[in-house]
């Protein structure tokens, strides 16, 4: 398939429903397009993106509220989270300029650093490491659990504990309200 030149830009409400669409069918599922859904009910979405061709949504990633205690302020590190292609517009790029658009718009409000649970051959082209994730007391582990510091060293220092928000229906040890 050949590259396309979508175009990304911040999701409006009037977008919901075909990010949810493109959720639904990237995953084949609902839990995503249901993850985004409560995500943004419990006022979590630091950042949400969509890639359009044209006047159709083909593309969304998501960036949501994480916790790391102790030290780092709530949005001062997000999860990455849904990221979603519509299977027909998969493998053109769109994937891609999604991620590259939410990192660098990441940084300009000051986010430390991403987490990410995803295709390491696919995530480590931005600079996610697991390496830099290994520091991380998380719900997740291995080579599939990665971190991008956009801050110098914003994950160095003493272990800290990853805390997702809620609607990610972690064990109560990692939650906010855990």
């Amino acid at each position: 398939m050949r590259p396309i030149a979508a175009v990304v830009r911040e999701e409006d409400p009037a977008d919901f429903a075909a990010t949810d669409a493109v959720n639904r069918l990237a995953f084949g599922r609902p839990d995503e397009a249901t993850l985004v859904s409560r995500l943004r009910a419990e006022g979590d979405v630091i950042l949400s993106l969509v890639a359009c061709a044209g006047d159709e949504v083909v593309g969304h990633i998501l960036f949501s509220r994480l916790d790391l205690a102790p030290d780092l302020e709530s949005a001062s590190a997000v999860a990455l989270a849904p990221m979603a292609v519509l299977p027909e517009w998969q493998r053109r790029g769109i994937g891609s300029a999604l991620v590259r658009e939410g990192i660098r718009s990441s940084a300009a409000r000051a986010v430390g650093a991403i987490v990410v649970l995803g295709d390491p051959a696919f995530y480590t082209r931005f600079g996610f490491s697991a390496l830099t994730a290994a520091s991380l007391d998380a719900p997740f582990s291995g080579v599939a659990f990665m971190a991008l510091e956009l801050a110098p060293a914003v994950l160095a220092g003493p272990r800290r504990r990853v805390r997702y928000p809620p609607a990610f229906g972690l064990p109560d040890r990692f939650s906010r309200s855990g």
